[in-house]
């Protein structure tokens, strides 16, 4: 009696990259040159505190477009990588303590500070979440469950506690204006721990509420083809 493998991550029907799966992610990078071109004309913020902002989303963009072939990855990845760098592009035009909606918000509500820089932590919770998720599902022996749920939490929390310790090495080494600018603590003491804990936050809820839709969406990438048999 033949015996029939039950990991889908080692199956081996060849797979192929689905028929138009490159437009979307093509139509998100054109729109993203424009958008990224646009903001770099005259920044309120300049130029090099633009660069210090938007810089690790564009870093992040290249390394997508580098392993494209390999390692395409799905459409809810793309388009969270696409919205993120939004968010950074925003705070990189203003720097995070002077965007102008965030001081809309803190004079409409009272509120003690612009609390733009919180957005942007909370999204460097979420979407990092299912670059990790899938890196992680379809390149190791994994399976969806706690363990899942645990190494992805724990991975994004390492990345905001790594961009906190960026931040101060950047502080350090730049002009004390650009530094503190960069930092955008508003005389919070506690603002490194805010952001690492909201970064923690938004992949924790993240995970549980659109998992299954970034499932689906992984599935769409590949066709398979069934082999015929020897």
């Amino acid at each position: 009696m033949s015996q029939q493998s039950t990991s889908p991550s080692h199956a081996t029907p060849e797979r192929d990259i689905s028929p138009g799966h490159h437009r979307l992610p093509l139509a998100l990078l054109a729109a993203l040159v424009v958008i990224l071109s646009l903001s770099l004309i005259a920044p309120p913020a300049g130029r090099f505190s633009w660069l210090l902002e938007v810089g690790p989303g564009i870093l992040g963009v290249g390394v997508l477009l580098g392993t494209y072939r390999k390692l395409p990855m799905s459409h809810l990845v793309y388009i969270g990588v696409f919205v993120h760098v939004l968010i950074l592009t925003y705070g990189g035009i203003y720097t995070y303590a002077e965007t102008p909606l965030g001081n809309w918000a803190r004079d409409t509500f009272d509120l003690s500070r612009n609390h733009y820089d919180r957005v942007g932590h909370v999204a460097l919770g979420v979407f990092p979440a299912f670059i990790i998720r899938e890196v992680l599902l379809r390149l190791t022996p994994l399976q969806r469950g706690g363990w899942l749920y645990f190494l992805v939490v724990s991975v994004v929390l390492a990345i905001a506690a790594f961009w906190e310790l960026l931040e101060w090495w950047v502080t350090l080494l730049v002009s004390p204006d650009t530094g503190d600018a960069f930092l955008g603590s508003q005389g919070d003491i506690w603002d490194a721990q805010w952001d690492m804990f909201l970064a923690q936050v938004g992949a924790m809820i993240v995970l549980p509420l659109f998992g299954r839709l970034h499932d689906r969406s992984m599935a769409r990438v590949f066709t398979t083809k069934a082999h015929g048999d020897a």
